[in-house]
């Protein structure tokens, strides 16, 4: 690599002093270095995984411990393409490089933008941003984190960020493509995306520097950063609700159980029942390959997913869960080598590919492990997700959402108070309408009809939005008592607005 490297470039240059060069591979050190003293990397130690601490002891991950995690599993992916001598090293090599300190970074990164309660609060924000807001993009964790990274979040440069390489801004664009753009590439089906229109000049500069990757693809960092969540995912979710002891072992093994024994009869079933019958045993799973079969029709294979339920049932819900967790050390030492062997088993199940299917990464996993995180993220979304008791509280989660974005907007429309708002919000704001102007007089076609008075509401409308999903938790449920005139923790409650 030279200095010419389109990939080292940052939006805004600058010259490292002794210390970082002294570093190997320095401008990427600087990139990392910098997203772990973010302020916003440190708030995800308080930011719910699935479950959150204070119900389940320490124990559990939050969006940081599972960042660290998800840098180590990829770091160690990225380490052996990169040392690769063979025809999969070359091709590595064709397609742009795989260095291990940008993939670190990317995967350190790659959760900033989740906003407080999870996946619950990703979800209501969006909801919130299109209706309260009109905002047609909404809310996107991943589009978030890449706002973050490069507008929100400042070193020492004004408008540029974190004022990170090409290289790590690309590592992190997951769904590199404004929503509903993506076609059916990655999931883009749904809601995924990875950048607002505001923020897209940005990531299509980061993305030139890979000329050998098409458009709508990630680069091969962000393949492995991708994969190394999905690993981190599927396996550290079970170690949180296995501490916990809320995977009840005959349930899950009664699904398991009946699906393999009653599988003719089950798989007679048309789609419409058994969503109807979810809840019987055997059916759930059933919808799982279903949804492979139809979704990825390029790697979903009957014989493999076969497979991988009974590699599953053996190693997990005949072997893990038959023992509950008890606390002791030896539990300990229990959970820790089943993780580790399954972990290093995914990471040796990688393939890079010149030409990968349409939704696919250069960088994946291979049949076998595909299906495999499928049936272990099944036991989770099945027996976790699907829980009543959970699906409450979250609705409470929600409402305290909806509660502060009214509660914000209001205080801005309040021409007698503004002026007392929290300075970051109103610095929020006026980010936010600096950068609508900026598409309007660059590309005026992205903002197709959009007048001042409704420039101004949308801008509102992303401060706000903004603002509140870089709330922690426990944040979100103080601001939201201090709106209400309700909290007697007033001062400690007010601290950071």
């Amino acid at each position: 690599m030279t200095d010419a490297d389109p990939r080292l470039a940052r939006r805004a240059p600058e010259e490292l002093d002794e210390f970082q060069l002294a570093e190997s591979r320095p401008d990427y050190r600087v990139d990392i270095e910098r997203i772990r003293f973010s302020p916003y990397f440190s708030r995800l130690s308080a930011v719910t995984q699935v479950i959150s601490q204070s119900g389940a002891g320490l124990a559990v991950h939050n969006r940081l411990t599972h960042s660290v995690k998800v840098a180590a599993v990829a770091r160690a992916i990225a380490m052996h393409l990169h040392r690769d001598t063979g025809p999969v090293g070359t091709l590595v090599g064709q397609l742009g490089g795989c260095d291990p300190v940008v993939v670190q970074a990317a995967a350190s990164a790659h959760d900033v933008g989740h906003p407080p309660f999870g996946h619950l609060g990703e979800r209501a924000l969006d909801r919130l941003a299109r209706d309260r807001f009109r905002l047609r993009e909404g809310f996107e964790g991943n589009a978030q984190t890449y706002r973050i990274l490069t507008r929100l979040d400042e070193h020492d440069t004004a408008g540029v960020g974190l004022n990170l390489t090409r290289a790590v801004r690309a590592g992190v664009l997951k769904y590199p493509w404004l929503r509903g753009q993506g076609g059916d590439r990655r999931g883009a089906g749904s809601r995924k995306f990875s950048m607002y229109v505001i923020d897209a000049a940005d990531g299509l500069d980061a993305l030139s520097a890979y000329p050998q990757i098409e458009a709508g693809q990630q680069t091969l960092e962000c393949s492995v950063m991708d994969i190394a969540d999905d690993i981190a995912y599927s396996l550290h979710d079970l170690d949180d609700f296995y501490r916990a002891g809320l995977l009840n072992q005959a349930t899950i093994a009664g699904e398991f159980r009946e699906w393999g024994r009653e599988l003719a009869d089950i798989r007679a079933l048309d789609t419409a029942t058994l969503r109807d019958t979810s809840r019987s045993p055997g059916h759930s799973l059933e919808l799982l390959w279903r949804r492979l079969e139809e979704r990825d029709p390029w790697i979903a294979d009957a014989d493999a997913f076969d497979a991988a339920v009974e590699k599953v049932t053996e190693e997990v819900v005949e072997g893990l869960l038959t023992v509950p967790f008890d606390g002791s050390l030896a539990a300990d030492r229990s959970l820790a080598g089943f993780t580790t062997t399954w972990i290093r088993h995914l990471q040796s199940s990688i393939e890079v590919h010149r030409e990968p299917a349409h939704r696919s990464g250069h960088v994946s996993l291979d049949r076998t492990a595909w299906h495999e995180v499928a049936v272990l993220k099944f036991l989770h979304e099945r027996f976790i997700l699907d829980r009543p008791d959970l699906a409450v509280y979250q609705r409470g989660q929600a409402s305290v959402l909806e509660r502060l974005v009214d509660g914000f907007a209001a205080w801005l429309d309040d021409p007698h108070d503004v002026r007392r708002a929290p300075r970051r919000l109103l610095d929020l704001v006026d980010l936010a309408t600096e950068d609508y102007l900026t598409v309007r007089r660059e590309r005026p076609e992205a903002l197709p009809d959009v007048d001042e008075e409704e420039l101004r509401q949308r801008a509102i409308g992303r401060g706000v939005i903004d603002y509140v999903a870089a709330l922690t938790d426990a944040q979100a449920t103080h601001l939201d008592a201090l709106l209400a005139g309700t909290t007697e923790r007033l001062w400690d409650a007010g601290q950071g607005l």
